[in-house]
This record gives structure tokens, sequence and C-alpha cells, in this order.
């Protein structure tokens, strides 16, 4: 892996080797996505997977936005 960067790269890979928060895919208005749960049914948004171009312009699609699903 090559990376170009001006920043300092304790900057660029701060936070790579902790431990990451569950992540759970999930079916939210006919689109495959990927949330961290906050509570029980709710998720942030982490990143749309399986959708139509549109919906990458969806506000309400956006990553971290909290979502409701079951």
């Amino acid at each position: 892996m090559t990376i170009y960067t001006n920043m300092p790269l304790e900057l660029v890979f701060e936070g790579m080797n902790d431990e990451s928060a569950q992540i759970q895919e999930v079916w939210y208005s006919g689109v495959r996505m990927q949330v961290t749960p906050v509570a029980p049914g709710m998720g942030k948004i982490v990143r749309l997977i399986d959708c139509s171009l549109n919906d990458y312009l969806n506000p309400n699609l956006m990553p971290g936005m909290i979502v409701h699903y079951n």
C-alpha cells in the first residue's frame, strides 16, 4: 500500500488498531447498508452496500444518520 500525503503518519493511522464498533448489515427502505447499533432497532449508517445510484443522493441515507430497522 502506498500513501501520498503531507499529513503526519500518526494522524493518518490514528485509531487503526482500536477495537472497532459492532457493525451489522440491515435492509432499510430497500437498501442494504452497514450500521452501528445505537439502541435496539436503531443504528447509525456507516455505508450503503446495495442500492441504486439515486440512493446516494438521498439525504436520509447519508453516513451518520440514524435509521430505525427491525
